[in-house]
């Protein structure tokens, strides 16, 4: 028997590991994430300029996910303020709100909020119990016999590893909530997997560090509305989902531009998750008329 928990050990720098990943990749500059996918039926008219041809929209409060902390900057907005926001980069991409029945295809529900990313590793009591027990191991160790240490700790090792074995499967689940809510579920089928020590593996870390962080999102899901008012059916023709990391960011200020960033995938397949700088500066959407409002059912 070897004479330190070495599972154990192996265990705790592989936590470490994760958390120091999550730290050191941070952008200093705000940078959006985006996925956007079209269902196969959903095909957009050209007109001869070019342009598309005009889709009446109705918009639909979807719901709002509160975030971990209290946070003024996201908290007090409300649907209609969200919503005013989003119909500017709407409309410039030929989405316009409607209130005739008859003449709206599309309707988009609006989620929005702020994910809660797992608890770091390095933070957690766990870590700080294995952390010390590890200490105690190597004094232990220089005062007694090496055989007679190995077996004082090899019950707590084992006890201990499936702890940290559970606590893995626990963040493992939120991040894959996360992966599922922001678009990232791409990224994440992809590398998830990864062997160590391969490129494939820091393409997984770059990921980890975005999901293990609190995050701003929007998703726009857009229905097939005379489907749904005719015939009571959802059919859902296309869907955006955009995040920015809520470090050293505001909602209120940030979601005019992460919209019009965002915009140019209305509608359209981003195929996979992209990342865009957000532009610097004001943004100013303008005056939208005639929005309709459908509640939620």
């Amino acid at each position: 028997m070897p004479p330190f928990p070495s599972r154990l050990a192996a265990c705790l720098l592989g936590l470490a590991a994760l958390s120091l990943a999550s730290v050191s990749l941070r952008a200093d500059e705000p940078i959006e994430a985006v996925s956007s996918r079209v269902s196969s039926d959903y095909v957009r008219t050209k007109l001869p300029d070019g342009s598309f041809q005009p889709e009446g929209y109705a918009f639909g409060k979807g719901g709002y996910w509160s975030g971990p902390i209290d946070d003024k900057s996201i908290d007090r907005m409300g649907f209609m303020e969200i919503a005013h926001t989003i119909a500017g980069p709407l409309a410039a991409q030929g989405y316009v709100p409607s209130r005739d029945p008859k003449a709206t295809k599309l309707l988009i529900m609006v989620y929005w909020g702020t994910t809660y990313a797992p608890e770091h590793a390095s933070d957690s009591p766990l870590y700080n119990h294995l952390s010390d027990a590890i200490q105690a191991a190597f004094v232990s160790k220089q005062e007694h016999d090496p055989v007679q240490v190995t077996e004082q700790f090899e019950d707590a090792e084992m006890a201990a590893y499936a702890q940290v074995q559970k606590e893995n499967h626990r963040r493992d689940v939120a991040d894959g909530r996360n992966a599922s809510m922001l678009g990232y579920d791409s990224w994440w089928e992809a590398t998830f997997t990864a062997p160590a020590g391969t490129p494939l593996e820091q393409r997984k870390r770059d990921m980890m560090s975005e999901l293990e962080e609190d995050r701003y999102f929007v998703v726009l899901m857009a229905y097939d509305f005379q489907m749904m008012w005719k015939d009571k059916k959802r059919k859902l023709l296309w869907e955006t989902r955009f995040s920015i990391s809520e470090h050293r960011n505001e909602f209120d200020k940030q979601l005019p531009a992460m919209a019009l960033e965002a915009s140019r995938f209305f509608g359209r397949d981003s195929h996979g998750l992209t990342h865009r700088d957000l532009p610097e500066g004001r943004v100013d959407v303008g005056e939208v008329r005639n929005l309709g409002t459908v509640p939620e059912k």
